[in-house]
């Protein structure tokens, strides 16, 4: 019992991903995101920003929109003609 009090207590720590990312993309999409189009050569990763703060300070500094897409809700089906 004692072992499990301990055992939640400590922080959950992030494991690294099987897979990386990009290489996620190129398989789902058949898109190489880190291909250069301008010069074909490669992009090197430089961090994951995951704090929504974070991610909000940038897109504000490059003058980019902080807010979501918004989004319309998806039409209803056709009605069947026989129906």
């Amino acid at each position: 019992m004692a072992l499990e009090a301990a055992a939640s207590k400590e922080p959950m720590k992030e494991r690294p991903s099987g897979v990386d990312q990009a290489e996620v993309l190129s398989r789902t999409f058949d898109f190489d995101v880190l291909a250069c189009v301008r010069c074909g050569g490669r992009r090197r990763l430089l961090a994951y920003v995951k704090q929504a703060g974070a991610v909000r300070a940038i897109l504000e500094h490059l003058g980019l929109p902080t807010a979501g897409a918004s989004l319309t809700p998806a039409p209803a089906p056709p009605q069947a003609a026989w129906c």
